[in-house]
This record gives structure tokens, sequence and C-alpha cells, in this order.
């Protein structure tokens, strides 16, 4: 499982012209999972992206999480996160899970985000729109293999 963190001042997700979700500020997750990801992948990811020190504290030094900011969570699905690059130029999709396997894992996913901090998703498997107004910039790669 892969997510691509960033800290967010403003950001929204549309389908078809039709605004889905929008946060102020907060964190947005572009989330993709591979064939082999499990609840335990699940797991690592949500404890690590509820508790990563992101967030300026007092004097200015990333030493606070979402839990300790408050905030909002826009989880976008993406499972072009999963994609392997190293032949060609066409990137292939293999290793990426299927949708009606992800969609489980994306739903569980958000909803235990959504226990600590309140989190809304796009629409699984449609083409959005996604406007993140990136804060620091942030961005932070989050891999459950590589834990």
């Amino acid at each position: 499982m892969k997510v691509v963190v960033q800290r967010s001042k403003h950001s929204s997700v549309s389908v078809n012209n039709e605004l889905i979700s929008e946060i102020d500020s907060g964190l947005v997750l572009l989330v993709g999972f591979a064939l082999d990801d499990d609840i335990s992948d699940l797991e690592y990811i949500v404890k690590k992206v509820l508790n990563l020190r992101i967030f300026d504290d007092e004097k200015g030094i990333m030493n606070k999480s979402i839990l300790d900011v408050g905030g909002s969570i826009l989880s976008i699905s993406q499972f072009t996160l999963q994609a392997n690059t190293k032949d060609g130029n066409r990137p292939s999709y293999i290793n990426a899970m299927k949708g009606e396997d992800a969609i489980k894992l994306y739903e569980e996913f958000n909803r235990r985000l959504n226990e600590s901090v309140c989190t809304l998703p796009g629409v699984f498997g449609a083409e959005m729109e996604v406007n993140i107004i990136n804060d620091g910039p942030i961005t932070i790669i989050i891999d459950s293999k590589a834990k």
C-alpha cells in the first residue's frame, strides 16, 4: 500500500464538474493498493498518517500531527501509485489491486481514519478532478512494504 500525504491549506475533489468533497486545512491522501496488500498494511498506514508530525508547533517546527492540530483528511483512491515504469515508457499496473478488492480496503481505510479525524473520500474508480493547495509544500510518501 502506498500513500502520498500532502499537507493542505484547502483541497477539493469533483466528478463531472460536481463538487464531491472539500476540506480546509488538513491532509490530502492519494491512496494506492497493491495485489498483496491486506489489513496489516492498512493498519500500518492509518497509524502513520494519524501520527505523522508534519504540522508546525508554536516554534515553527514540524512537531504536530493531524490529531494535534485538528483539520480534515481528503482521501483519494489512486491505483496509478502502483505503476511499474521499469520497462519501456508505458506504465504497467499489473501490481495494482483489482477494483472489487481495492474498494473494500479503501472504504475500510477511510472508516478507520474517520474514527479519529473527519475523513472525506473521492469517488472510487471515477475520473476525478482534484484541486490541492499544498501547504509548505509538504509531501510525504508512505509505503507499507518499507516498514
